[in-house]
């Protein structure tokens, strides 16, 4: 495979944990091309909660680099409210130019709006800075209830975790959902959480909370291929169908049907890369019920065909 460079942005008053996702994603496997490199434009990089980073390369990685991440960043974990070194600002514009993927994880949304990336595009970051983004960068349009904004060469996700989300999104745009959920599973994360457009991406935020619906959940998963309806969750669940709908809402973000669409869709997407079966049979086993409603439901949601989904994945190469 070609190697696909990744390098991640430390800046003074980053989030240990924004920092680590990438690393962590799209450190080196055997089943991916991805090499990443942590860089700044200092030596040393003042964390949030008084953690300090020797960092070993500089800004020239990013000239080099494919994907170019941003970390959440800024004292107390809340955007930063002096200027960005312009060199800073120069590389990511310069990234942009030549075509690299530029991607943002919660706050390091503002560093990509103040180089301009962001300019007539959707982008989000974390919920409690939506508001100042949206007066900062007037040019940016805010989407506020989204895990993250896919745009293309430019990506942006929501507060923190969500940067799980977006890094296993483009492991799967670049490799397929096979490698994409192989690595969820290795990092015991939650399945990738799909969005719903052709040209961003977003998904709405589930809130934090129990997860009393997880094992009906698990038993739906196993029975993609049948026929499921609200009642027979919310009799699995042994709640009334109203509680269910409630609950599913609170801890998945979305309602069940939608779940369900996605969850066919992530076993499509996965019998087309490892198998041979033909389209009708793929629907079949995913739920989907026929070929037509299969590439009904992947134009909506991949703005793509089964076929020319499986023809691009049968190669496990970046994009």
């Amino acid at each position: 495979m070609t190697v696909h460079r990744v390098a991640v942005l430390a800046l003074d008053g980053m989030a240990p944990l924004d920092l680590a996702i990438p690393v962590q994603i799209f450190g080196p496997r055997t089943e991916t091309p991805y090499q990443v490199s942590v860089c700044g434009p200092a030596s040393t990089v003042s964390a949030a909660s008084g953690l300090a980073l020797a960092v070993t390369s500089g800004l020239d990685v990013l000239h080099a680099a494919d994907t170019l991440i941003v970390p959440g960043f800024g004292p107390g974990f809340s955007p930063q409210p002096g200027p960005l070194p312009q060199a800073v600002l120069d590389a990511l514009a310069t990234a942009r130019d030549r075509g690299r993927r530029v991607v943002s994880i919660c706050t390091g949304a503002f560093a990509l709006a103040a180089a301009g990336l962001l300019d007539d595009l959707h982008a989000t970051t974390h919920w409690q800075y939506t508001d100042e983004l949206e007066r900062r960068f007037p040019a940016v349009h805010v989407e506020r209830d989204v895990l993250y904004v896919d745009e293309g060469n430019v990506l942006t996700s929501a507060g923190v975790c969500c940067g799980i989300d977006l890094c296993l999104h483009i492991v799967r745009r670049d490799l397929g959902a096979v490698v994409a959920n192989q690595i969820a599973r290795n990092i015991v994360a939650a399945p990738h959480r799909e969005g719903g457009q052709a040209q961003y991406v977003p998904a709405l935020v589930a809130v934090t909370g129990d997860t009393a619906l997880a094992d009906t959940r698990a038993w739906a998963l196993e029975r993609l291929a049948q026929p499921l309806t609200v009642t027979q969750l919310a009799r699995h669940a042994r709640m009334s169908e109203r509680s269910l709908m409630r609950r599913f809402v609170e801890e998945t973000g979305t309602t069940p049907l939608k779940w369900l669409v996605n969850a066919r869709l992530g076993l499509a997407r996965e019998l087309l890369e490892t198998t041979d079966q033909s389209i009708d049979v793929v629907a079949s086993e995913a739920g989907l019920g026929s070929a037509a409603n299969l590439r009904l439901h992947f134009r909506r949601a991949l703005n793509t065909t089964p076929t020319a989904y499986r023809r691009a994945f049968t190669r496990h190469a970046p994009q």
